[in-house]
C-alpha cells in the first residue's frame, strides 16, 4: 500500500482586520512578535508577490499577516478572490476580525482623543456604525472572531498567542470560555451551552464571595447529581464532535459556557471541561472572560 503524504502549506497567512479601535494596531504587533512578516493596508492584489518574496528571502514557511481595515475600503472587494487564489495555491490561510461593543469603541476614541476615520459631523458612533456595515463581508469570511469589549492590551495578546504561535499550526484549536449572561454572549464562540439550570453558589453565603476556581465553590457545583449527568452528556457530545470538526479541517472551535454574572457555575463547569478533553487528544484553552466582575446579583436573575 502506498502512503500519499500531503504536502505541506506554502505559506502561513493571517489576514487581521476590524473595527478601529478594536485593536488591530496591538495585534499587528504581537504577530511580528511571533516571528510573521506584517504589513498593515496593502492593497490585497499585492499579498501573493509578498508571500512569494518572503518565502525567497527566508527559504522556509512564509508566515504572513496583512492588516486590512477602513483606510483601504476601495480594496475590500479584491480581497475574497486573492485569498482564493492563495488557498488554491495550497497555503494556510486565516482571517480574523477583532471587534467591540460600540460603547467600549466610542470610549476608547474619547480616552486617546483619536478621531474615527469615518468621523464627519454624526460623530463617533454614527462612523462606528457606518464602519460596521462597510466591513460586514470582511467579519463574515472570518474564521476566527475576538471580542475585544473587556480585553486589555496584556489580555488581547495572551489570547493571540495562545491562538496562532506554531506549536498550534494545523489542527484544531480549542478554547472554553465562561462568560455572564448578563455581560452578553461572547461573540466569537462557535457554540454556546447556558448552565444557569444548576445550583447557585451566589445564594450560599459562605461561598458568594468566592468563585468557580475556589475548591468548596466548585465541588458545590460539581458533585450535584445534575451536574455530573451535564457533564457525562457534554463532554460526550464534544469528545464526538472535535474529531469530526477537525477532520472538517476547521481551525478554530470555542464553546461558551454560560451562567448569570459569570464567576460561579459557569467558571466551575468551563474548568471541569478543560480537564476532561485534556485527557484526552482535544486539550482546550479555558478562559475566564467576566471573572473579575462583581458578584452581585442583579435584580431578576437566577
Amino acid at each position: 500500500m502506498t502512503t500519499v503524504v500531503a504536502p505541506s502549506p506554502r505559506a502561513d497567512i493571517v489576514v487581521v482586520s476590524g473595527l478601529s479601535g478594536a485593536g488591530k494596531s496591538t495585534t499587528i504587533k504581537v504577530f511580528e512578535d511571533l516571528g510573521y512578516f506584517c504589513v498593515d493596508n496593502l492593497p490585497p492584489v499585492l499579498l501573493p508577490k509578498i508571500v512569494e518574496v518572503v518565502s525567497e528571502a527566508r527559504g522556509e514557511e512564509a508566515r504572513v499577516a496583512l492588516g486590512v481595515d477602513i483606510r483601504g475600503k476601495e480594496f475590500l472587494p479584491d480581497l475574497s478572490r486573492v485569498l482564493d487564489e492563495l488557498r488554491r495555491g495550497k497555503n494556510a490561510v486565516h482571517v480574523l476580525f477583532l471587534d467591540a461593543a460600540d460603547e467600549a469603541l466610542v470610549r476608547r476614541f474619547s480616552e486617546t482623543r483619536r478621531k474615527h476615520p469615518l468621523a464627519a459631523r454624526g460623530g463617533a458612533r454614527d462612523a462606528i456604525r457606518k464602519e460596521r456595515g462597510i466591513l460586514s463581508p470582511l467579519r463574515e469570511m472570518a474564521d476566527a472572531v475576538i471580542d475585544t469589549s473587556q480585553l486589555n492590551v496584556h489580555q488581547l495578546r495572551d489570547a493571540l498567542v495562545r491562538r496562532f504561535r506554531r506549536e498550534g499550526a494545523g489542527g484544531l484549536q480549542v478554547s472554553v470560555i465562561s462568560f455572564g449572561y448578563r455581560y452578553g454572549l461572547p461573540v466569537e464562540a462557535d457554540m454556546v451551552v447556558d448552565v444557569r439550570f444548576l445550583p447557585n453558589p451566589n445564594f450560599v453565603p459562605a461561598l458568594k464571595r468566592f468563585t468557580g476556581l475556589d475548591r468548596g465553590v466548585r465541588r458545590y457545583v460539581l458533585q450535584a447529581r445534575t451536574t455530573k449527568a451535564f457533564l457525562r452528556r457534554l463532554s460526550g457530545l464534544l469528545l464526538f464532535l472535535l474529531p469530526l470538526y477537525r477532520k472538517e479541517g476547521k481551525a478554530y472551535f470555542t464553546l461558551g459556557v454560560g451562567c448569570t454574572g459569570g464567576r460561579h457555575r459557569s467558571v466551575a463547569i468551563a474548568e471541569a471541561l478543560g480537564a476532561i478533553l485534556g485527557k484526552g487528544k482535544e486539550a482546550a484553552v479555558v478562559v475566564h472572560r467576566d471573572l473579575s466582575r462583581s458578584s452581585l446579583p442583579a435584580k431578576g436573575t437566577r
